[in-house]
């Protein structure tokens, strides 16, 4: 086939499938999830979320099971979301050999729950002193860590104001409690509730938000000229966080669904293309060779049509390590079984065209004749069969992961699933734990369906609609 004959036939069937506007959003769909995955980085707020998603400390300075930012739109009480703060103030001063530097950074608060903790990071050298402490809207200072660090050549230093400052935020909070006959257990107050709150009777009870302007200050002495923090900043583990909220292992549930695109359109894209690949071809051999040959082939494909594949990757999960390169042989293997019977029907017609008899009367070979004359004009077919068996390979992916037995060293919108029903997802009313990445599937099973029956569309004349 010529170049011009090439373009000219893509030219045609571009035109085609323009007209049929399911096919043309299903493109577009395609369009964005590919996009997705190469932008992946830039629009999650923890890009190593696909290579550290069983991690524990990546997540570390998260909420639990907190729900979507955009809930404090629709809630009469508005929840402070996460964020991390790392805009401050920078002042320096010395005295002989010891050096004091100081960072403030601002804070606004107008929400009515404060966040559940805030955290201060950093990277130090050698042995510096951080005291951390903040300044209230009313004008109150309160002392509230103290922190020497041992002596080292670098690392990174976590301060949690919600767990280091609970003896502090308690004394500041009892000065305005009437504690006589009403014992107050230290341990059942939220440090933030009290620094967040105004300064009145029931501040640890029953706190008010006192919104307006904080300061947080973070004050380092540093004893040598050697010693060094660098790198410092604030963590506010919010009421709500994200585009899509936490889960109860505090993991990004956006950051994860997004790392999930990749492995969907992998399973799908690897397994359709093994499948139909083997499919096609062993269609047009069996219609081709014909006779004894012909009724064998037929015998097998019936004997593994005739195979539940479902049960079978269950099995072979228990039994074998779950890999997901194992799972995708797998389904090639009973997959390919699809597309024999209408391509073996198209093979026996495409037999009997005449350049076929040239083709024998010339002497060529049967595997010349199959590969070089035959299999090239199932290819349109084929195309439209991979589209169709994209969304199977990725539900029945998801079928597996969600009874625990998937590759778990992947990020894969079924093991989200999994979790979520492990954790008690639906029991606890953690909807956005399970919703996304079910619509994820949905989306990307819409995708390759729309794709598949626009093929159909073109490919086949009689299924044209008027």
């Amino acid at each position: 086939m010529k170049w011009i004959d090439f373009k000219a036939g893509v030219q045609d069937f571009w035109n085609e499938f323009k007209r049929v506007k399911f096919g043309l959003f299903g493109l577009i769909l395609l369009f964005i999830f590919i996009l997705t995955v190469f932008i992946n980085p830039y629009i999650v707020p923890f890009p190593e979320a696909s290579i550290r998603w069983r991690d524990i400390t990546y997540w570390e300075d998260n909420p639990v099971s907190a729900p979507p930012a955009w809930v404090n739109w629709f809630s009469s009480t508005k929840r402070a979301p996460s964020l991390i703060m790392e805009e401050h103030v920078f002042s320096e001063e010395k005295m002989g050999k010891i050096k004091l530097s100081r960072a403030v950074f601002k804070y606004e608060y107008s929400y009515d729950l404060p966040p559940l903790d805030v955290i201060f990071h950093g990277y130090a050298i050698g042995s510096p002193v951080i005291m951390l402490s903040i300044e209230r809207p009313d004008g109150h200072i309160i002392e509230l860590v103290r922190r020497p660090i041992s002596k080292s050549d670098g690392k990174e230093v976590r301060v949690s104001i919600g767990k280091d400052s609970r003896i502090e935020s308690y004394n500041f909070g009892a000065k305005f409690e009437n504690l006589e006959g009403n014992r107050i257990e230290r341990e059942m107050v939220k440090p933030t509730s009290v620094l967040f709150s105004e300064a009145k009777e029931g501040i640890l009870v029953y706190p008010s938000p006192l919104k307006g302007t904080y300061k947080l200050i973070a004050e380092i002495i540093l004893p040598s000229e050697n010693d060094v923090v660098e790198d410092i900043y604030f963590t506010f583990s919010g009421g709500v966080s994200g585009w899509l909220g936490t889960d109860s292992s505090k993991r990004d549930i956006w950051s994860g669904v997004v790392a999930g695109v990749k492995w969907a359109l992998l399973i799908g894209l690897l397994t359709a293309f093994t499948a139909v690949s083997i499919g096609v071809t062993y269609g047009v051999m069996s219609a081709y060779l014909g006779g004894w040959k012909d009724s064998l082939m037929q015998r097998i494909f019936e004997l593994f049509l005739g195979v539940p594949l479902l049960p079978v990757l269950i099995v072979m999960s228990a039994i074998f390590k779950p890999n997901i390169w194992i799972m995708i042989l797998m389904m090639s293997c009973f997959f390919w079984v699809g597309p024999v019977k209408t391509v073996r029907s198209m093979g026996l017609q495409i037999k009997e065209e005449t350049y076929i008899e040239a083709a024998q009367a010339f002497g060529a070979s049967s595997s010349r004749i199959i590969f070089k004359h035959m299999v090239p004009l199932l290819i349109p077919y084929a195309f439209a069969s991979m589209a169709l068996y994209v969304p199977s390979a990725i539900v029945y992916e998801s079928s597996i992961s969600l009874l625990g037995l998937g590759d778990s060293t992947i990020v894969t919108w079924g093991q989200i699933l999994h979790d979520a029903l492990t954790g008690g997802a639906v029991l606890n009313g953690l909807w956005w734990w399970v919703i996304p990445p079910g619509l994820f599937i949905a989306l990307m099973g819409m995708t390759f369906a729309f794709i598949g029956f626009a093929m159909d569309n073109i490919l086949h004349p009689k299924l044209r609609t008027r």
